[in-house]
């Protein structure tokens, strides 16, 4: 998709208070993960990889207070607010498609982040080949990918600003649920599901709800290619077509069905 240096306005970290504006809806799938997650090992520490803000990290305190918890995150601006809560032992600065532990953890937990990284067959062995005998792998990813807030702002981008945007042969990020169970059903006990969350996003002024929703995720890599004149372009045909298929209620809220998937690896022993 990427033609262009990203060196052009929207191209700057992560932004944490944007990211938190739709904090308990993001953090509900966080504590859907945890509740089945299974009896972990004596021992190890627990790793939230790509922790973000920080979300995860009183909820992941509270359920395993004896355990030292670690962050993990490539974004200076977010894990600055994710070290501020305390509850992490330590927070690292690390790209988490290249993170590695010093000694195997307990769990890796992954919300949210996963999704950003390529090539799943090779990444979700490995990280499972991190753990320690019975370590469990939890991770939940957006698999919204195929629905019109994301499938919207391909199309017109494409159509927009060809030279920088091209989706031929595009594959989603999330592959179908059945393919993680083939990768990781041989490493261990794997719970597999999908849930599609009818989300209340309540009226933002000035602005669609679903765009605020995904202005702070999805659509930053588009944003980062684009000229502030190009964006807002961009941004008011996306509005458009968002009221179109996400209709504003009354009050001005929208509901946004918003699908995930969730991936629970228990490493044989």
């Amino acid at each position: 998709m990427v033609t262009r240096d990203a060196s052009v306005p929207g191209a700057a970290d992560w932004d944490p208070d944007a990211y938190a504006r739709f904090r308990n809806l993001r953090l509900r799938p966080a504590l859907d993960l945890l509740a089945r997650v299974p009896h972990l090992p004596e021992r190890g520490k627990i790793i939230d990889l790509g922790c973000g803000n920080g979300a995860v990290a009183e909820t992941l305190n509270h359920q395993y207070p004896k355990r030292k918890i670690v962050g993990v995150d490539n974004s200076e601006a977010m894990l600055k607010r994710a070290a501020a809560t305390g509850a992490y032992h330590r927070c690292d600065l690390v790209d988490i498609s290249e993170w590695t532990p010093n000694k195997p953890p307990a769990m890796i937990f992954s919300n949210a982040a996963l999704h950003w990284l390529p090539d799943h067959a090779k990444l979700f062995p490995r990280l499972a080949g991190e753990l320690r005998d019975g370590g469990v792998l939890a991770v939940q990813m957006p698999a919204q990918h195929g629905a019109p807030s994301h499938r919207i702002l391909r199309d017109l981008s494409q159509e927009m600003f060809p030279d920088r945007f091209n989706f031929a042969g595009w594959v989603p990020p999330v592959a179908p649920a059945v393919d993680y169970a083939k990768m990781l059903s041989p490493l261990g006990e794997v719970d597999i599901w999908h849930t599609e969350y009818l989300q209340e996003l309540e009226p933002t002024p000035g602005a669609h709800p679903v765009r605020r929703f995904t202005e702070s995720t999805v659509m930053r890599p588009f944003l980062r290619l684009l000229g502030d004149t190009e964006a807002q372009v961009l941004i008011e045909r996306y509005e458009t077509a968002l009221e179109t298929v996400y209709p504003l209620r009354d009050d001005g809220s929208v509901f946004f069905p918003f699908r995930r998937l969730f991936v629970v690896l228990s490493k044989r022993g």
